[in-house]
Formats: C-alpha cells, structure tokens, sequence
C-alpha cells in the first residue's frame, strides 16, 4: 500500500547510528527537517529490555528506523552461533516491543538478503521467504533476522502498529569493514587491490572462476530507498531493497582495480571454491513505490576508494 508520511517535524531515531548503514540513514535524514536521535552503547545496551524502555520513556522518538544489528562475515556466524541468535533476537524484540509501548507512529526494520532459501529462484523475490532451507553457515543470523520481519508482521495484525521491513542486497560504502579476515567481498577485493598497487604486483589473484554473480547497492542509496519507503510504504509486506542488476565477481574485481589503478593482471585460485553461483533479488516490488538507485556502481567504488584512502581511514598510505 503506498501512503505519505512526513518525516518534517518528527522526532526520529536511528538505533544503530554509528554503523554502516546507520551513519548513512543520518546523513540521509539530516535534509529531511526531522530531529535525529541517537543512543551509544553506553546510553542504552538495546540488548537489555530494562535499558530501552527506559531510554525510549525518556526520549519518546516518534519514528524509529532499526539497521541495529550484530553483523560478521561466514566464519564469525559459524564461530559464534549462540551470539547471532541471542544478541540479534534481543535488540528487535527490545525496539520493537517498546516502541509499540511507547507510542511510535512508524518503525523500519532493516533485515537481509541472507532470510531467503540457499536455492532460491532468481532474482530473489519477497514470497520466497520460508519456501526452502536457508545456508547453513549464516543461519543463525537469518532465523534472527525472519523473526524481526515476523514481529513487525505481528504487532501490526495485533496492535494496528504502523511496522514495515525492509531487505537490503550486498551493500558498500564509506564505513566499511576492510579486514580480511571478516570483510564482504567488494571491500576485500578492494584492499587487495591497493596493496598489490603499493606493493608493485604483477597481479592480483581471486577465489574461483570470477563467473559467480553478485549484486551490491551503495549504502547511501540504501539510505535513500529506507527513507522512501518509511514515507510511502505501509502494510505487512516487506520490500526488497537493492540495484535489481548483479556482475559477475571477475568483472567486479576488474572495476576495483580500474578504481584503486592497479595495472596487474586479474588471476584465478581454481583451487578455491565459487560459492553459489548467483544471488539477485527482485526489485520488482521497490520500483513499483517509485524508487531506483542512482550511484552506478563503477562510481560508487571510485567514491568508496577515495574515502577509505584519506588520512585516517581505513586504507590510508
């Protein structure tokens, strides 16, 4: 269902501020006239039902977007299952459960792309959702991850509480995780990249054939589509937030390199694994609100690479 929601005037805010997408919905709210409210660890532990309702009490946000999450890579999900589940099921319970307490008048849960079925059809549509068993290595986070989607779906059929979701694809951007060892794939490749430039490399090698396709959406867009749909979007559906095009990874690393101007040569472990061949979710439902991306990819990288560059940051000379 598509309505209009004022931000203008609201109290609004963002759980989850100082990460990746977090930082991202504040400077995307900054130009929508609304008061941003933040709440550090040390303020509020949104693990600790006592301290969000007391914290939600006190400061009373009318509107509430939830990017709030314990996030890592493959080997810290299947390292630290009981930590996904636990931590990730008390922070939406908590926000969620207060803000209906509360009074909010409109909430945004930000879920991921890792909900859906390991072999799901592609492009990945919403109705695939609880059709297929989903990858093993990041179940934990993604059976976290439903039951936020459940809850708002919940509280909305009991309570009449105005709850949306939302499903973000691969994203990227500046605040990025550049670690190796725990980093997604654009932002790995994109260290690589950079140190094979300062190193002089002849080439720089990656996992697999490279034919594997993948799709990334910059998190100020994200940014932008979560706006949006807290606007025009209300209903128990949850939407699908991504580019709606994928690439391959060889050509992707061929980007990072053409972006970092690293001149070597793209080589390939065979030893490695591909991973899953392809994952697209369908855009379908976001384009019908009115809403596509507007950083192209190849730019977004430059952007990206520029600001993990400068002094201070996380690839800095």
């Amino acid at each position: 269902m598509s309505v209009r929601y004022d931000l203008a005037g609201k109290k609004v805010w963002v759980a989850g501020h100082r990460g990746m997408v977090g930082s991202a919905l504040c400077r995307r709210l900054a130009s929508e006239g609304c008061e941003i409210v933040t709440a550090t660890r040390a303020d509020c532990d949104l693990t600790r039902q006592a301290e969000v309702e007391a914290w939600m009490e006190a400061n009373r946000p009318q509107v509430v977007f939830v990017p709030a999450a314990k996030v890592g890579g493959i080997l810290a999900n299947d390292t630290y299952p009981a930590a996904f589940l636990y931590e990730n099921l008390m922070i939406e319970a908590n926000i969620i459960h207060t803000a209906w307490k509360v009074g909010v008048e409109k909430l945004l849960f930000l879920g991921s792309s890792c909900i859906y079925p390991k072999f799901a059809e592609q492009p990945i549509t919403e109705d695939s959702l609880l059709t297929g068993p989903l990858e093993p290595t990041n179940e934990w986070y993604a059976v976290a991850k439903i039951a936020g989607i459940k809850l708002c779906q919940a509280y909305r059929r009991e309570h009449g509480a105005d709850f949306i979701s939302a499903m973000p694809t691969n994203l990227y951007g500046p605040g990025d995780n550049f670690d190796l060892k725990s980093s997604h794939v654009l932002p790995a490749l994109m260290r690589k990249a950079h140190e094979a430039k300062l190193a002089g490399a002849a080439s720089m090698q990656i996992w697999g054939t490279g034919t594997p396709r993948r799709e990334f959406l910059h998190v100020d867009d994200c940014a932008d589509a979560l706006v949006h749909l807290m606007k025009v979007h209300s209903g128990p559906d949850f939407v699908n937030v991504g580019s709606g095009e994928d690439v391959a990874i060889a050509d992707l690393a061929r980007m990072v390199m053409d972006a970092v101007g690293f001149e070597g040569e793209l080589t390939h472990d065979l030893g490695k694994p591909d991973g899953t061949p392809r994952k697209l979710m369908s855009a379908d439902r976001l384009r019908a609100l009115d809403w596509e991306p507007s950083i192209p990819l190849a730019e977004g990288i430059r952007q990206v690479y520029a600001w993990a560059t400068e002094e201070g940051r996380p690839l800095a000379a």
